[in-house]
């Protein structure tokens, strides 16, 4: 097995790395300034520095990194999951580093499922000016009244009348909905309660300022309200009217696009984490070598010694896995790297959670405080063990694919004796 990347993969490295260290890290506290100098707190991309690294990004062609190969006509890198892998790593060192490069969730989903699923119109609208990082936007699927782990739930109505579709229900933790240039979202909901319970759904596109849509609140995450990356809106749909024109696909099929859009977010969002496992590791080694308590610095003291071990040990195996699934999902399709795709979804947040934890208690109080990025840092990653499905569906269906893996084993063990 052959575990280096190829020559295109290094020499993007290579040109990611020095992004980050010569553009992005370096501007993270100056994001952080003038977003709050800016009288709108929600308008993070509006922000002087990020329009800066924008234009760099393009320069150096880190741009629209994620949409694949066959997506490449609709200005995408062209690049497959292994490739992209080792790039998306190094931009979950930092938040600024996906917006910069057009390639943060939910947008990079939402351009997937019109690069998919879109008609020429849709593209020409919505997919292009995201392209081009013009405007923003949300997707629409979680709901408070139901169990959204289960996507048959869905209880808001999408009711065809006439040229136009008719939306109601209430939404929640709605990514990038606060930000006012989310000027389009992609709304799952009903439009045949009466169908097989997986072609009851449909998506279809919602423009933010549509009469009837109410951006109720903005959510907050143990106490922070993400506002620096367009925050999680609770939104209303009261009747809201929308052309018929504005359905992606066709009715029935909103269950499979979302299968479509949360196969690579969830393999995207694992990605990044490791980055932000590794800069967790960088911050916890440099705190121990530089604090001393009961006479030895640190790094000296087997508790925390243990804890950077565990962790090197723990992120290299992610890593393993992770490239592994990207490896399967370009030589055997979304459907074939399906049980490696949970298995990331699973291991990956749970562990990068213990990395920040461990990272957050050599720090001491500090690692608790606005003076360093754990303490935010742990809860947006708390959040991943919820977002594109919870630890524990993603669990029971990798359970119940191995059992019906043994079985068949047994069965063919059985047949040849």
């Amino acid at each position: 097995m052959d575990f280096a990347h190829d020559s295109r993969t290094e020499e993007m490295q290579g040109r990611m790395r020095a992004f980050m260290e010569e553009h992005v890290l370096p501007a993270e506290a100056v994001f952080d300034a003038q977003l709050a100098d800016s009288g709108d707190r929600w308008a993070w991309s509006r922000v002087p520095v990020l329009a800066d690294l924008r234009t760099t990004a393009r320069e150096q062609g880190l741009w629209n990194l994620f949409l694949p190969g066959e997506h490449a006509g609709v200005e995408g890198a062209g690049l497959t999951n292994l490739q992209y892998a080792p790039i998306a790593e190094l931009s979950g060192r930092s938040k600024l580093a996906p917006p910069a490069m057009n390639c943060s969730a939910p947008d990079t989903g939402n351009m997937e499922v019109l690069s998919m699923f879109g008609t020429p119109e849709q593209k020409e609208r919505w997919l292009h000016p995201l392209l081009r990082a013009e405007i923003r936007s949300a997707f629409a699927m979680t709901e408070p009244d139901v169990a959204s782990s289960d996507a048959t739930n869905i209880s808001t109505r999408i009711t065809r009348d006439g040229d136009e579709y008719v939306v109601s229900g209430r939404k929640w933790w709605i990514t990038g909905a606060m930000n006012p240039d989310a000027e389009i979202l992609i709304v799952m909901g009903k439009t045949d309660p009466d169908a097989d319970r997986h072609r009851q759904q449909s998506m279809i596109l919602v423009p933010r300022d549509t009469p009837g849509l109410e951006i109720v609140r903005g959510m907050e995450v143990y106490g922070y309200d993400d506002h620096d990356h367009g925050g999680h809106a609770e939104l209303v749909f009261h009747d809201v009217r929308v052309p018929a024109a504005n359905l992606i696909g066709e009715e029935g099929q909103g269950f499979a696009i979302a299968q479509a859009r949360l196969g690579p977010g969830r393999i995207h969002h694992c990605m990044r984490a490791l980055g932000l496992a590794e800069r967790a590791v960088e911050l916890m080694c440099a705190r121990a070598d530089e604090r001393v308590a009961f006479g030895r610095k640190l790094s000296d003291q087997g508790v925390v010694r243990d804890w950077i071990a565990e962790s090197r040990v723990k992120i290299e195996q992610l890593r393993l896995l992770c490239l592994k699934a990207a490896w399967l999902m370009d030589t055997k399709g979304n459907k074939g790297a399906h049980t490696e795709i949970q298995a990331i979804k699973i291991a990956t947040p749970a562990t990068v959670e213990w990395i920040l934890d461990k990272a957050i208690q050599t720090h001491g109080a500090g690692g608790l405080s606005q003076d360093f990025p754990l303490a935010p840092a742990i809860a947006g990653i708390r959040t991943l063990r919820f977002a594109d499905g919870p630890d524990e569906v993603h669990k029971q269906a990798l359970a119940r694919h191995e059992l019906r893996r043994q079985a068949g084993l047994r069965e063919q063990a059985g047949a040849a004796r």
